[in-house]
């Protein structure tokens, strides 16, 4: 260990790392000054895969020689485009092809599953989520239960960790499910939660939900490209999520969405229906009769954003190039596992690691607080940003740092943490 906070030791694993060339398929940003920046903030927005501007432009010269006819045209038609996205996203999430799809954004498409999935009765009407769920879960949640008519105070089971603690214990989330479980219609959770980074046990969850009878849905903003799943094996009913984050598909993207196969040929499913969603083969007979197909397709509503869906495949192309999600993982947990020992070893009594310490329970991010008096958790961020970090800051003290499988090197975690230090220094002097 004498050694680990070392520039040469760093730089000794980035040369051992057999991905350490995938970062050249990212633009990393610059400094004022022309360095690169030390990038950790890809669980907010992922950086630009090269591949995902070359798909774009791809597209655009395509509309710019073909006009309309490029929804049937060239290597990769318009009309089903979307289908180009179906195998690298089954591959992400442990689906089979046609449980995912290409669609919407992310809170839209929790409200679409909620429109299939949250059925309440006036003996099952709660749904439980977390006490501190992201912000646009919650008001979705909330929205959903009002529209039904039922109140989100008796209807909505708040989950929280025990007193003094940051994340959740499998055991009361267990106990939670098993006391309202009767009651509960819908259990909607995070893969990873966003504010903690503690990647929740989406297995067990699901048992636990259908021995109670509820349906059970995960919103994986902060799981799709961050950690393994297995959502068909896991008997999940759905799931959605961003691109923008770990699948740095760029701001805004298009979203992902699965549905469990189980649900697909239920014609009695109740879901808000669009022509993108019909039957391929009658679609363009424009009768006013929905025939769903038998795939996640069927939730679709209106033909999608085809540039989105270019830089989504130039992504998952690069995702590709890296071997898949399972190296990526075994990268990340090297990664992220380098960067907490360096946080122990040289800031041990400054900062507080929120993210559990068990793999199990942890993706690339860490969450970090400041223990230092007279300095909060937003002075020491604007100051390591000052000096070249692009990391983010989540009220009221949380430092979230995330170093990516993709395109960031041991080195970048060794300089963050030495500018930390010199920020936390210079904070208490």
């Amino acid at each position: 260990m004498s050694n680990l906070f070392s520039l040469e030791y760093a730089q000794q694993l980035d040369a051992q790392d057999p991905l350490s060339a995938i970062r050249q398929e990212f633009s990393i940003p610059k400094q004022s000054n022309g360095e690169e920046e030390i990038y950790l903030c890809g669980n907010s927005l992922g950086l630009q895969p090269k591949l995902a501007a070359q798909y774009v432009n791809d597209e655009l010269q395509q509309w710019q020689k073909l006009g309309v006819k490029g929804h049937f045209s060239g290597d990769f038609p318009w009309m089903p485009y979307h289908e180009f996205l179906s195998d690298g996203f089954a591959d992400l999430v442990g689906a089979k092809v046609k449980e995912v799809v290409s669609m919407n954004t992310l809170t839209a498409n929790l409200h679409f599953m909620m429109v299939s999935f949250y059925r309440p009765t006036a003996t099952r009407h709660k749904i439980i989520i977390e006490d501190h769920a992201f912000p646009s879960d919650h008001y979705a949640v909330e929205s959903q239960i009002k529209y039904h008519g039922f109140d989100p105070t008796e209807s909505m089971v708040l989950l929280k960790p025990r007193e003094g603690e940051e994340t959740l214990r499998t055991e009361d989330i267990l106990s939670a499910i098993e006391e309202h479980g009767q009651s509960t219609a819908l259990i909607m959770l995070p893969g990873v939660q966003y504010y903690t980074g503690q990647v929740l046990d989406m297995k067990i969850i699901t048992e636990a939900g259908h021995a109670q009878g509820c349906n059970v849905g995960f919103d994986l903003a902060h799981a799709a490209g961050n950690i393994p799943m297995k959502l068909h094996e896991w008997n999940v009913d759905f799931a959605a999520w961003c691109t923008y984050k770990y699948l740095n598909s760029g701001p805004g993207s298009v979203a992902g969405c699965f549905v469990h196969e189980r649900h697909h040929s239920n014609k009695d499913l109740p879901r808000f229906a669009g022509w993108w969603g019909h039957d391929k083969d009658s679609r363009f007979k424009m009768e006013n009769h929905f025939i769903p197909m038998e795939s996640a397709e069927a939730w679709q509503l209106s033909n999608p954003p085809i540039l989105s869906l270019a830089a989504i495949r130039g992504s998952l192309d690069t995702i590709k190039k890296a071997g898949g999600i399972q190296k990526l993982r075994e990268k990340s947990l090297k990664l992220t596992g380098y960067l907490r020992e360096l946080l122990e070893q040289e800031l041990s009594t400054e900062i507080n690691i929120l993210t559990p310490k068990d793999t199990a329970a942890s993706g690339s991010q860490l969450s970090l607080t400041v223990n230092l008096h007279g300095a909060d958790g937003k002075q020491i961020f604007d100051a390591i940003e000052a000096a070249g970090v692009t990391c983010d800051f989540r009220y009221p003290n949380v430092i979230r740092v995330a170093p990516v499988p993709q395109y960031n090197s041991f080195t970048d975690c060794y300089r963050f943490v030495m500018i930390l230090k010199q920020a936390i220094e210079g904070a208490a002097s």
